[in-house]
């Protein structure tokens, strides 16, 4: 009886460590041989490659469309037709040859950002193109499984460090000061590094999101009262502590969501929306909470009290470094990173530029500034050979507004049902804006996306 009760005990420890999600073992459900060409192997194998294919850059965080269009080339190359329904984390479809038809239903674990990855992705789709049914499936998954391999360049440490300069950044284009960008600065550092550390530990979603928007403004909190103890600073600045949490903006999602609905993707759409509004109602009342505990503010900035140029110039160099670190922690190389915030500084100082001086509504000076980027990342790509999404996606996360989703949840939480609505709808607008700036410069320079069917 010790023995079966011992037995029972480890048996139970060992499930309580298994994985929702059971990992597909891809090599061992393979039934071709490793000499026989792709093209020519069972219908089972080939569309095995393709949905393996779909499934791992649907865990990039790319949209639907590159998902199925990669899909569709994969399918063409091995001899078969291909039909994809694609939600956030899911896919479900068919491959067809003139003889049979094999059905699947593939999903993720978790929704993330690789955009490193989703490079790799793309070079092996682009020579996969060219001979793909040449090589032979254990080949193809033996490269496959060598990219899924590739983790993130960056320590916790790195990525905390990057949401410090990517928000201290933001909290300046939103019109903070040195006090409110210092005190951003180590609040956004800790709360995302406790989020990376959370992840890492494979805790659930909205915990993560909770608990590092609690550390980062209580961060906050704390570093601005040893500056009023020591230097004597006002507690007029407390209004940054907004600043501290922008980290958490789902700005992949967001803009893949408006994407993939314009090319009439709506079931990826919808659940792209819903899992960027989800993520945005948990930090907002997290903040609201510890604002409500701490008696925080979201009170208007203090005037800087700088010129029209230099103010532009500023606005330039703080873009860049809000672009550069928000790409660091999708994961993209320093030079990426870097002609993302290149792209970035230029079209979001047009957007504040446009809504300063010739007083333009934000939503069309967003439209705009997304226009740009989208332009510019259309002229670099084939330069660089970075995949489109991962230069503009990050070139116009900073221009997602935070700021406005969180006053109309705090402004809401105190029953000031008009002041909320009307930060809401300014956030609106803005939001619809980006993709569609980004939809009509794809538009305008690619064929591909620019046809239906």
């Amino acid at each position: 009886m010790t023995i079966k009760s011992t037995d029972s005990q480890i048996d139970q420890q060992i499930k309580q460590f298994e994985h929702h999600h059971m990992q597909i073992p891809w090599h061992d459900i393979m039934t071709s041989d490793n000499y026989t060409p792709a093209a020519k192997s069972t219908l089972v194998d080939r569309s095995l490659i393709v949905g393996r294919i779909g499934l791992m850059l649907l865990s990039c965080g790319t949209g639907a469309w590159r998902v199925r269009d990669s899909m569709n080339i994969a399918a063409r190359q091995l001899k078969m037709t291909c039909s994809a329904e694609i939600g956030l984390t899911s896919i479900e479809y068919t491959c067809m040859d003139e003889h049979q038809s094999y059905s699947q239903s593939l999903s993720l674990a978790s929704m993330g950002v690789n955009t490193s990855k989703l490079a790799k992705l793309e070079r092996f789709m682009k020579m996969f193109e060219e001979r793909g049914g040449e090589m032979t499936i254990g080949e193809i998954h033996n490269t496959l499984s060598k990219i899924a391999k590739t983790k993130g360049y960056y320590t916790p440490l790195k990525v905390g460090l990057a949401a410090g300069l990517a928000c201290a950044a933001f909290i300046f284009l939103l019109g903070g000061g040195p006090v409110e960008m210092f005190c951003c600065f180590f609040g956004a550092t800790v709360g995302n590094f406790v989020r990376r550390k959370l992840i890492d530990h494979h805790i659930t979603l909205l915990a993560c999101i909770a608990v590092a928007v609690i550390f980062a403004c209580v961060t906050y909190f704390f570093v601005l009262n040893a500056l009023e103890v020591t230097w004597h600073v006002g507690a007029r600045h407390e209004a940054g502590y907004i600043g501290a949490m922008l980290f958490i903006i789902p700005g992949f999602p967001f803009i893949t969501s408006g994407l993939d609905m314009s090319k009439l993707d709506m079931a990826s759409g919808l659940e792209r929306l819903t899992y960027a509004l989800m993520i945005i109602i948990v930090a907002t009342m997290s903040g609201w909470l510890v604002a409500m505990c701490l008696h925080l503010h979201p009170q208007n900035f203090l005037p800087l009290g700088l010129t029209p140029m230099a103010l532009a110039l500023l606005r330039m160099a703080m873009s860049f470094c809000g672009v550069f670190g928000f790409s660091i922690m999708f994961n993209s190389t320093v030079r990426l990173a870097a002609l993302a915030g290149c792209i970035g500084a230029v079209a979001n100082t047009l957007r504040l530029e446009l809504v300063d001086l010739l007083q333009m509504p934000g939503g069309a000076a967003a439209f705009l500034g997304a226009l740009t980027a989208g332009l510019l990342a259309s002229v670099v790509r084939h330069q660089v050979g970075y995949p489109r999404i991962a230069i503009t996606v990050p070139s116009i996360v900073i221009m997602v507004p935070g700021l406005y989703m969180y006053r109309s949840m705090y402004n809401m939480g105190l029953t000031s049902v008009s002041v909320g609505a009307f930060w809401l709808v300014q956030a609106a607008l803005i939001v619809i804006a980006l993709p569609l700036g980004l939809t009509t410069a794809r538009i305008l320079t690619d064929p591909k996306w620019r046809h239906n069917g």
